[in-house]
């Protein structure tokens, strides 16, 4: 399936295209590489959308939730948009307070992708950037790739390669809600099971300090599944700068997440090379008009965003995202269905 997804504000045409593999279906688009419909049934059989979107490309175009997103080539924050690549100094757009977010404001989620290969159960996509785009060096070409496989995964895989000494750090910003994207007051109430033993503090911009502080004994301890919003009101100093969970985790063992809605019998684990997970809480929804109609109010979906963690070129002592010209780059994070 391909369709019309609407008119961009520069007058090019979006399209979305469907793939499938038994019973689940995903609607992915050419504008951000987004995933945009994720059709996943519960333990009745019963089919629901479970990530946050919307109808039409041209509201993708004019907000910056990053819905479903492909974000490159450096997710995350950085500290004053600013790091060192050997002798040269690079310098990022400045879009969230005093710091780069998700690359900057012409992201690769605001772009069309070229379509290279579309067959039932995948779809790919690719991308060219200039050397200089958002400030990084090397004409990169990039990939990504969306897979629909036994035993009910989606797998979703980032390939890259530059010319220039660079940085590649790719990531998907689907917002979840397994009881279904119609459902944001349930979002609260469903479990999730973090393996990590450590978060990274961060401080008032959400840029990590440098501590990387146990789990034990804090409202951040996900090992134990527990619903989300048990919690999330808690005293506890990162929320409060925060405003709720925002906070990259170590993707530790396999899988490193399980989000499960109780009700529904709906759950998605997350597997992945990257070392990071940013599970994000929805702290900054504002009742943005959805899909169907669908108002996606105050914490209403999560995001568990696989990446390298945020800052980590200003942290040596961090797994580093740094990529040699003409080495390939390949990452990939999957997400696994039961019912």
């Amino acid at each position: 399936m391909k369709k019309e997804f609407g008119t961009l504000k520069n007058g090019q045409k979006a399209y979305i295209y469907e793939i499938s593999w038994g019973e689940i279906k995903a609607h992915i688009s050419d504008y951000g590489a987004t995933l945009v419909r994720l059709y996943v049934p519960d333990s009745k059989g019963e089919l629901a959308d479970v990530v946050l979107g919307f109808d039409d490309v041209s509201q993708y175009d004019h907000h910056g939730a990053f819905f479903g997103a492909v974000v490159g080539r450096t997710a995350n924050r950085i500290g004053k948009g600013t790091f060192k690549i050997g002798d040269k100094t690079v310098q990022m757009p400045i879009n969230n307070n005093s710091n780069n977010l998700h690359s900057g404001p012409e992201s690769y989620g605001h772009r069309l992708w070229n379509l290279e290969k579309h067959t039932e159960n995948s779809i790919r996509f690719s991308l060219l950037s200039p050397d200089g785009d958002q400030g990084i060096p090397g004409n990169a070409e990039i990939h990504v790739t969306y897979t629909l496989e036994y035993p009910g995964a989606l797998r979703i895989t980032y390939d890259a390669i530059s010319d220039k000494d660079t940085v590649f750090n790719m990531t998907n910003h689907a917002y979840f809600n397994m009881a279904g994207h119609d459902h944001p007051e349930k979002a609260m109430q469903q479990e999730l099971m973090l393996t990590a033993r450590f978060y990274n503090v961060a401080d008032a911009e959400s840029i990590p300090t440098g501590e990387l502080r146990p789990v034990d004994g804090t409202p951040m301890d996900f090992r134990q599944p527990k619903a989300i919003g048990r919690d999330i009101d808690a005293d506890y100093p990162c929320f409060k700068l925060q405003g709720g969970y925002d906070h990259n985790f170590e993707a530790y063992a396999d899988p490193c997440a399980i989000l499960t809605d109780p009700e529904s019998g709906r759950s998605m684990s997350v597997s992945t090379d990257c070392p990071g997970i940013q599970f994000y809480s929805g702290n900054f929804l504002n009742g943005e008009k959805g899909k169907d109609g669908v108002s996606y109010t105050y914490r209403g979906g999560v995001a568990l965003e696989t990446q390298y963690y945020p800052d980590s070129v200003n942290h040596p002592q961090w797994p580093q995202p740094f990529c040699k010209a003409g080495k390939p780059y390949h990452s990939e994070t999957v997400y696994t269905f039961r019912w």
